[in-house]
């Protein structure tokens, strides 16, 4: 796969911050329509057929090492699987601006439970960053942000952040994996697993699917499937091998931002005091988070 242009990956990444963002107000839309499990594995469906199609057309397309296994399960139970499920189930209740913050409170839960499994340092930048994020997620839960007197509500926020913890447990075994093949080329063993686990488990709660279909609910699950997943993982993995890791892992912290934008723009969503407040410090603490793991990653590489 060759390197990109510095232009032409700063693009790419852009089209996946924007790709991953507008994705939780498709996914609000779609659990409007269709039970989150079956929206989940329909989508996860799409997903498996883009990606067999990108695949073969790359040379990408490999049969795993035994070796990899245990991250393809990873990623596609705790990510794929479970991640969906409560994002999707959580977004029935919650405006799709509030669960975008929530959900992307990940790195700041893999600041805080890396260093108890010996995967980590929780150095004093890290700890600032892990406050000021859960100082967020108390502004974002305040009863004037959240309806504490409505069950579904505090249920779908749970969720999420929920999803978010899995999302992080996942990423502390990725941080331990010693990867055989590159991760585009797992990524359609860990969809076919997900696809199938996700097939099953709807079938199973809910029955065979019945879906009043519309041109508007096929565009929903193609950008579902093929934009905020199949292009924006191929766009990934284009874009980390053409700009540093520190770049993107902040870079990415614009994907809530753009959530945010896109839930007002696409479903009229409020953008009040809390959520404004909330989303800054979250993303700041992150921010800050980010820029110090890496830090303390160079500075190994560079100790050797």
């Amino acid at each position: 796969m060759n390197t990109l242009s510095p232009r032409a990956a700063i693009g790419l990444f852009l089209i996946v911050v924007l790709a991953w963002g507008v994705n939780w107000s498709v996914t609000k839309q779609l659990v409007q329509f269709v039970p989150p499990l079956w929206s989940a594995a329909i989508r996860s469906w799409i997903a498996l057929a883009g990606l067999f199609v990108l695949l073969g057309l790359s040379n990408n397309l490999v049969i795993p090492e035994r070796r990899d296994l245990p991250v393809i399960l990873s990623v596609a139970l705790l990510h794929m699987t479970l991640f969906s499920i409560l994002v999707a189930s959580g977004l029935r209740f919650l405006p799709a601006s509030k669960g975008i913050v929530l959900g992307y409170t990940t790195p700041l839960w893999v600041a805080l439970a890396a260093p108890l499994f010996g995967k980590d340092t929780l150095t004093a930048p890290k700890l600032a960053g892990a406050l000021l994020g859960l100082i967020g997620l108390a502004v974002i839960l305040n009863p004037s942000s959240i309806d504490w007197t409505n069950p579904n509500v505090l249920l779908g926020a749970g969720m999420v952040i929920l999803a978010a913890i899995s999302w992080a447990a996942n990423i502390i075994y990725i941080r331990a994996h010693r990867w055989i093949g590159s991760p585009l080329q797992l990524l359609l063993w860990q969809v076919l697993v997900a696809t199938i686990v996700l097939s099953v488990g709807a079938t199973a709660v809910d029955g065979l699917p019945h879906v009043e279909w519309s041109w508007r609910l096929v565009l929903l699950f193609l950008y579902s499937g093929l934009v905020g997943t199949v292009l924006a993982y191929w766009a990934m993995s284009m874009v980390n091998k053409s700009i540093s890791a520190l770049t993107t892992s902040l870079g990415t912290t614009g994907t809530p931002l753009v959530g945010i934008a896109s839930a007002a723009i696409l479903l009229g969503e409020p953008i009040d005091a809390s959520l404004a407040v909330a989303a800054a410090l979250i993303v700041s603490g992150i921010g800050l988070a980010t820029l110090d793991d890496r830090l303390l990653r160079s500075q190994a590489t560079a100790r050797g």
